[in-house]
């Protein structure tokens, strides 16, 4: 499943990327408890690294609006084409998360809802790639699965990709790469069913 599905999702989301920017531009950013937390844990004006950005509205629209500088990576170009358009004063980069070597630290690093999307053993291997990024005292937060398994939702009318390691797991890859669990949810009914970790680097 892993094979067939994981290593499609970046082809996947640039052909779609249209689709899928106008569906997200109409939703309501449900999500604003939880990035008001992640913020919460950030110098004012902290940089932050929004791992699979997407279009960046509405999530990191709205932490721009807060006075944080915005990094975005996303695989697809389209995406990163949209942020450059409705936010050039931001960086936006085409890349793949798994090979990111930026070489600098932010105050926020969030992978929410493209994560996920990885593979296990891409995910494993993300932990060091997130270190690597985090600043001291850096906030993460990223979405997973509920539990240890693989899932395929829908997307455009095509099968999409997730996967999620089991939470002893995630607690143990957070804490090996310095990261201590601030708060962990799992499908939480006030945001869509997410199932949500945010850490902060010790």
């Amino acid at each position: 499943m892993a094979s067939e599905g994981a290593e499609r999702i970046i082809e996947l989301y640039q052909r779609k990327a249209a689709d899928w920017i106008q569906r997200r531009a109409r939703t309501k950013l449900i999500e604003k408890p939880w990035l008001d937390r992640f913020q919460a844990l950030l110098p004012s004006s902290g940089a932050i690294l929004d791992l699979g950005c997407g279009a960046a509205v509405p999530m990191a629209d709205y932490l721009i609006g807060l006075g944080h500088p915005v990094t975005g990576v996303d695989s697809s170009k389209a995406m990163i084409d949209a942020c450059g358009k409705r936010f050039p004063g931001q960086e936006w980069i085409v890349g793949d998360m798994r090979q990111l070597a930026l070489q600098r630290a932010f105050s926020g690093i969030l992978a929410w809802d493209s994560f996920f999307h990885l593979g296990y053993d891409d995910q494993r291997l993300m932990f060091p790639v997130f270190r690597a990024h985090a600043a001291p005292s850096a906030a993460l937060m990223f979405t997973s699965g509920p539990a240890h398994g693989e899932a395929i939702g829908e997307f455009g009318g095509e099968r999409l990709y997730h996967a999620s390691l089991d939470a002893a797991e995630y607690r143990s890859l957070l804490d090996r790469n310095g990261f201590r669990v601030v708060s962990h949810v799992v499908e939480d009914p006030d945001c869509g069913g997410h199932t949500i970790w945010l850490a902060q680097r010790m």
